[in-house]
């Protein structure tokens, strides 16, 4: 799996870097541009730590005009360009380029305008998701998309991962909130998709440019859907007896016809780690827990988390508790929103995954993925979206020890192709990256990648934004992912070599 820009020698990187800095500085401020590597080292990795790199630079714009002419400088001197926001994602997308810039979005952090009328917000790509719920609460709205790491991820960040979040079962993805995203391309050329209205002329470019994990532009700016905040929300705390009854329940209440807020399924390790760090008031004797909550009227809450219950005793809750204020509401879920950082308080590393699987293989994949956990001799703790089958195993291991990282590579890559057997996909919400390259082989086939370079290249000729992420390009593909599968991930730095 090869970069499409080439790889730069020890004695050229110096002499790059010095070209870069010294074009870089005519066209931004001296404090938007760091180069050193005491200045780059926080900039070497995401959410995904086990793998880091620092850029040459890192270009720190204060305004779209910067962001261009960064752009525009790279371009001229063939230097891969590598956008980042607060650095909360999970999969390596943005991991820096050796050879190239990270351009950080952060500074670009404006809420440009809220119109209650319309139910939108116009905010810059480094404005944090919660913010735009707090800007907006004041005329009754709120943005809906939620990702556990909304106090700091960026709405940039949500749009290039499709991020969603604990309500996402009803309320939809990144894409089915954003109304219009506008960026640059690699050559500095202004680009806009979708628009104000309700739809746009041509083809379904804003789709496309959501999720594309910043291989196609850079955005600058997003005008996002607001919707009214619900009258009262209240949350269904379900324990179950086994993994089995626990994914009947979620198969259950959407065969019922129950459009739930928001459906999650914990494992008793997640639940047993997440009380433990927030005291939430988990059933540490249940094999699972589910999260169900119903929002709307009063009344409609009332009827729907009767409907609720009563399907939840049917598959076999053993107990019930359901939140009496918007207090206990809360504490219900801050378990589910504290995962990540609970499971990091029991183990040095974790390494979460992000894959899908139809909603009524839950119990089956939670089975296999117990059989994993002998099979690699890692502990893994699990949460999941159930109402749309997103899951979050995390596997926990020790990143110092070279060993136990190649296991936890191949543990992942064995969730992810299990996902896929199981009619599900390797990714949901956290992107491809590359942490999922490989992985990308057993889903696609060879002709089925080069189409997606296809796209790519219709955007990003010379191949300078994000390279070397999400889409494989070596030709025996399809063979070398199933390889891996079976006899393990390569450390990554032999990738590019392959």
């Amino acid at each position: 799996m090869t970069d499409d820009a080439p790889a730069a020698s020890e004695q050229e990187a110096p002499s790059l870097q010095m070209q870069l800095v010294q074009t870089l500085q005519a066209v931004l401020p001296a404090h938007a541009l760091l180069w050193t590597p005491e200045q780059t080292a926080p900039y070497e990795c995401d959410g995904l730590t086990a793998y880091r790199q620092r850029p040459l630079a890192v270009a720190l714009p204060e305004n779209e005009a910067q962001v261009q002419a960064v752009l525009r400088v790279c371009h001229g001197l063939s230097a891969p360009v590598v956008a980042r926001g607060a650095g909360t994602g999970l999969s390596g997308g943005t991991l820096p380029h050796a050879r190239g810039v990270t351009l950080s979005l952060a500074r670009l952090n404006r809420i440009v305008a809220i119109d209650p009328l319309a139910r939108t917000a116009q905010v810059q790509s480094g404005v944090r998701n919660l913010a735009i719920s707090e800007a907006a609460a004041r005329h009754g709205l709120y943005y809906a998309p939620d990702p556990s790491s909304q106090i700091a991820c960026t709405i940039g960040g949500n749009v290039a991962e499709n991020s969603g979040g604990v309500h996402c079962l009803k309320y939809g993805l990144t894409v089915h909130n954003v109304l219009r995203v506008r960026g640059f391309t690699i050559e500095g050329e202004p680009v806009e998709f979708g628009g104000a209205a309700l739809d746009a002329p041509g083809y379904d470019l804003l789709a496309l440019i959501t999720g594309s994990e910043g291989m196609l532009a850079v955005t600058t700016e997003v005008t996002v859907r607001l919707i009214p905040k619900p009258q009262l929300a209240r949350c269904a705390l379900a324990s179950f007896p086994s993994i089995e009854s626990a994914g009947d329940a979620v198969a259950r209440v959407i065969a019922a016809g129950i459009v739930p807020a928001g459906l999650e399924l914990m494992d008793k390790p997640m639940t047993a780690a997440a009380e433990a760090f927030v005291h939430a008031g988990y059933d540490l004797d249940a094999a699972a827990i589910l999260l169900c909550e119903s929002d709307g009227t009063p009344d409609e809450v009332e009827e729907e988390i009767e409907r609720i219950s009563q399907v939840l005793r049917e598959a076999g809750a053993t107990r019930i508790a359901v939140s009496r204020d918007e207090a206990e509401r809360l504490k219900f879920w801050s378990g589910r929103k504290n995962a990540f950082p609970a499971s990091g308080r029991i183990s040095p590393d974790y390494m979460c995954m992000d894959s899908t699987i139809p909603r009524w293989r839950l119990a089956e994949m939670l089975r296999a993925i117990a059989q994993m956990e002998t099979r690699h001799g890692l502990r893994c703790c699990n949460v999941f979206h159930a109402g749309d089958g997103n899951l979050h195993p995390l596997i926990l291991f020790d990143a110092s020890d070279p060993d136990q990282l190649r296991r936890a590579e191949r543990f992942g890559a064995d969730i992810l192709e299990t996902s896929v057997r199981l009619g599900g996909s390797v990714t949901g919400e956290h992107g491809v990256g590359i942490e999922k390259l490989n992985s990308m082989c057993v889903q696609f086939s060879p002709e089925e990648n080069a189409q997606m370079q296809g796209v790519k290249r219709a955007f990003d000729p010379p191949g300078l934004l994000n390279p070397g992420k999400v889409i494989p390009t070596h030709p025996r593909c399809v063979e070398y992912g199933r390889l891996l599968v079976r006899g393990g991930l390569l450390p990554h730095p032999e990738l590019e070599r392959f």
